[in-house]
């Protein structure tokens, strides 16, 4: 073959490569969510004068193009492996894997974030509390906090990270729970601890602020298998894993309300545990203001926890220790509203957030 008939058939083969493409990215079905990211893709965004003039409307084209490419989580998926396995970098993304576990980075500590949430927390003291209240608080490791060190991972000093936060809020007793924990207690594919792993944390909880568990537990297997966050943002082919999730006298017997949505929920939404997100069948997921009544109770105590998607799946295995337990996340639903819905008079109050929260508390209203 002449070199005049070679180069005609490399022009005709990155024609139909380019055509077919175009072709793909106009006609194949779009979706408006990433199931493997668990977010909003980018929409097509509109013609208008002043955003072409400003380069809007082409920057945001761009991660529309980005976000609808034809086989693009297979793409992703590549890109993965080549950074991971060609490059050796540590991490795709921000998010690494160590023995079979994913995680995503977080340092450094930023201090101004941890001052910000411990003034949120007094403000909330301060605006409810008196000293007939008793204050606690309690901060959850993040995944890193065993995995990031060991495995050559940039690392947050997670006892100095304690240490500020109890420093910072002297006026709460704190409830230190890191050191029942280990890298096993967490899913290998999420963010979050696994509750059939935390039994012993929400005893030492319990013991701290002065009430007891029935520790009547029975633990249940969901048969779908869950894959975690960090899963699809890591775009690499791992096992999936299995949610299991405990109940009780206590547990079966409580109502929980949900004041945002004015509704009676489960403890276990188990129409949620087939959905974008299993582990939002804990407390049906990001909600701003559940209360737990327990008639079974053998005690009157009353709690109000102040807590991220972690304290979803502990707050369950607490119902036993107290008559009424009151969630509230104020990520969404800004402190001052609270008196509308909440009795603080005679109440403990714990403070309970993970790292990854404190952290970045410019999401605490």
């Amino acid at each position: 073959m002449s070199a005049k008939k070679k180069d005609m058939a490399l022009c005709m083969i990155f024609l139909v490569l380019l055509v077919g493409g175009f072709l793909f990215c106009v006609f194949l079905p779009k979706e408006n969510y990433s199931e493997s990211e668990r977010r909003m893709l980018s929409p097509m965004p509109k013609w208008s004068a002043q955003g072409i003039w400003s380069g809007r409307f082409m920057s945001e084209f761009e991660s529309y193009v980005v976000d609808r490419f034809p086989f693009r989580d297979s793409f992703r998926e590549i890109k993965a492996l080549t950074a991971l396995g060609v490059f050796a970098r540590k991490d795709n993304n921000k998010i690494y894997v160590s023995d079979g576990f994913l995680s995503a980075l977080e340092y450094p500590m930023d201090e101004v974030s941890l001052g910000r949430a411990a003034e949120r927390f007094r403000y909330v003291c301060g605006k409810y509390l008196t000293e007939e209240n008793k204050v606690y608080l309690s901060v959850i490791p993040d995944k890193n906090c065993f995995l990031a060190r060991e495995s050559g991972h940039p690392s947050m000093d997670y006892e100095e990270f304690e240490r500020q936060m109890a420093e910072r809020t002297d006026f709460a007793e704190y409830i230190p729970v890191s050191d029942l924990l280990e890298r096993d207690d967490y899913y290998r594919t999420d963010t979050h601890w696994r509750q059939e792993k935390i039994t012993d944390v929400a005893e030492r909880l319990a013991v701290a602020m002065g009430t007891t568990l029935s520790q009547d537990y029975e633990i249940h297997t969901l048969e779908s298998d869950f894959y975690g966050v960090y899963y699809g943002q890591a775009a690499l082919t791992l096992a999936p894993e299995k949610i299991q999730y405990v109940t009780g006298t206590d547990i079966d017997g409580c109502t929980v309300y949900d004041w945002q949505n004015e509704r009676e929920i489960p403890v276990y939404d188990m129409e949620k545990a087939e959905g974008r997100d299993p582990y939002e069948m804990f407390l049906s997921g990001s909600l701003s203001l559940l209360t737990i009544e327990n008639p079974n109770a053998r005690t009157d105590k009353r709690i109000v926890i102040f807590r991220d998607s972690f304290g979803s799946s502990v707050a369950p295995l607490l119902i036993s220790g107290y008559a009424q337990i009151a969630l509230v996340d104020i990520r969404y639903i800004h402190p001052d509203h609270l008196d509308a819905f909440l009795d603080f008079e005679g109440c403990d109050v714990l403070f309970l957030y993970s790292t990854l929260v404190l952290n970045h508390s410019d999401t605490i209203k």
